[in-house]
């Protein structure tokens, strides 16, 4: 769950990971579409390299949708640390307040890759015995509470990184799934795991076959995914996931996002919230634009509602970051108002202060929060929301599940605000297009790769998606210099480095002395151009 950052504070004997103790747990016994042509004006904006740079992030374009619909209630489950010595007794209502609990981490046995096991350290066998964590499961559904499942997490190694083939590793999900009963699961991917292209390939088969076997037989599967997320969004490799998981036939209960841990990237020491609030909003951009590529269009306050945050209670791993009892409040208060689906918090492990008497501040343990609060308080706050995951569990985003997405619309060129993509056209870092009724923007250079190729992650394309063409946008329109500004470019004519030229209404200057080459020409890399462009797209 918790994210590794440099000159964050580790005590002795204590995992920062999957915080559990340093304590070794019992070894384990089981070792395993044609359009008109273009105008001139057109064709030369659409060779040419537009000024306009992207940022590194994820574009703030927030799709232009209504908001119509209900959605359900926001709903809480704290995580706990199964695995933790000493064990934590969720399964006592005084001791988990909260009705749900999600269970964490079910990672790769590290002997046998495609047995599913608790923290490395006990089989599934071997959990029941020694943690009694099946009638522990059996006495939270007895008060009419439930669990949820967490696959992954940082240290250990998640079942599709370490299981290649997608049969096995299919079947190792759905052991899970049936042992346990569960109708919701939650696969946290972090650290190395994200960067694993071959694995989330995997990860999806597998879990698109799983939720249509459990569906098909009655049952409710929500499939969520928990990733980690910054100040200006998702890193392109965890957005990769979730347009991975979408792209391979997944329907997503949701994406919960670690607001935590936000370092130098955040608004500023103890402003956890604040940043985790802006975290959200640019998360919020990236999912819709996830569905927009996948087929499925959501609207704004759907979206919302497929989205979750997890905090750290209390102190975080940078010494600087406390999240309070006043920051959680205010955090039920934004993810009420936007119809968010989730809230977690890491972990009910924590949820007591350090210190008896007098609270203990800025302390990081694994079982205390290290800021002044009662006893389970942040829970007692949390539970204020009155979702239930298991009501919404069996709700189906598309009718079929594994449907192809929905074909691209026809784009009009009336209409689009930007050149509507070409295979023959070459397209550098920076310039922007509109491809069935989607814009995007070139992160390198390419050429006949269509821009909603489906199944890449975001650093194997060379197209950023910045959201749909918007009612109203009308054609990118670069405004041109009067006849007469400076002489008209001819291919015959001899231009001294520094001369100025028209073309098209559009001024260019030579780079160097030049005779035939047309100011659009050499588009494949700009060093080759004897031509700069003069202006500027708005």
């Amino acid at each position: 769950m918790r994210r590794e950052v440099p000159g964050s504070l580790s005590p002795a004997g204590y995992d920062r990971t999957t915080m559990r103790a340093a304590a070794t747990p019992p070894p384990s016994d089981d070792i395993e579409p044609p359009r008109a042509p273009l105008s001139p004006l057109r064709v030369a904006i659409a060779l040419i390299t537009l000024t306009v740079a992207l940022s590194g992030s994820v574009v703030g374009i927030r799709t232009a949708v209504d908001n119509s619909g209900s959605v359900a209630p926001p709903w809480f489950a704290p995580y706990v640390d199964t695995t933790l010595t000493p064990s934590y007794a969720f399964q006592d209502h005084e001791m988990s307040p909260s009705k749900d609990v999600v269970l964490a981490f079910v990672v790769a046995d590290p002997a046998a890759g495609c047995t599913p096991s608790w923290g490395g350290a006990y089989s599934l066998d071997q959990a029941s015995t020694a943690l009694d964590l099946d009638r522990r499961i059996s006495q939270v559904r007895a008060r009419g509470a439930d669990v949820i499942v967490s696959f992954g997490g940082r240290r250990g190694t998640e079942l599709a990184a370490a299981c290649t083939d997608v049969t096995r590793l299919t079947a190792a999900y759905a052991q899970v799934v049936s042992r346990y009963s569960v109708g919701t699961i939650d696969l946290d991917v972090e650290g190395a795991a994200l960067d694993d292209t071959a694995a989330v390939q995997r990860r999806a088969q597998a879990l698109a076959i799983l939720q249509r076997q459990v569906r098909a037989a009655g049952k409710p599967l929500a499939i969520w995914l928990t990733v980690p997320v910054g100040p200006a969004g998702m890193n392109a490799n965890a957005a990769g996931v979730v347009a991975g998981l979408l792209a391979g036939g997944v329907d997503l209960g949701g994406v919960n996002l670690m607001t935590m841990d936000f370092g130098s990237a955040g608004h500023g020491a103890g402003d956890l919230l604040g940043t985790a609030e802006t975290a959200l909003g640019a998360a919020h951009d990236q999912v819709a634009a996830a569905y927009a590529k996948a087929g499925l269009g959501l609207n704004s306050k759907h979206i919302w509602h497929k989205l979750g945050a997890t905090v750290m209670i209390g102190q975080n791993d940078i010494a600087a970051e406390r999240f309070s009892v006043a920051d959680a409040q205010s955090l039920v208060g934004f993810a009420t108002g936007r119809g968010m689906a989730r809230l977690s918090a890491w972990s009910i492990n924590r949820d007591v202060q350090c210190g008896t008497n007098f609270a203990q501040i800025g302390v990081l343990s694994n079982t205390c929060s290290g800021v002044a609060q009662r006893p389970l308080e942040f829970s007692e706050v949390f539970g204020q929301l009155s979702g239930d995951p298991q009501a919404v569990a069996g709700v189906v985003t598309t009718p079929d599940l594994l449907a192809a997405p929905t074909p691209g619309v026809q784009d009009d060129a009336s209409t689009a605000p930007y050149p509507i993509w070409q295979p023959q056209g070459t397209y550098r870092a920076g310039y922007k297009v509109v491809w069935r009724g989607q814009v995007y923007a070139a992160s390198w250079y390419s050429q006949n790769f269509a821009p909603d190729t489906a199944g890449q992650l975001s650093s194997q394309t060379p197209w950023q998606l910045l959201g749909p063409v918007l009612p109203g946008d009308r054609p990118l329109v670069i405004p041109t210099l009067a006849p007469g500004t400076y002489p008209v470019w001819s291919s015959t004519a001899t231009y001294a480095q520094g001369t100025r030229v028209l073309l098209h209404g559009l001024p260019y200057q030579a780079r160097y002395s030049t005779t035939g080459s047309a100011p659009v020409a050499d588009q494949a890399d700009p060093a080759l151009s004897a031509w700069t462009p003069l202006y500027q797209v708005p």
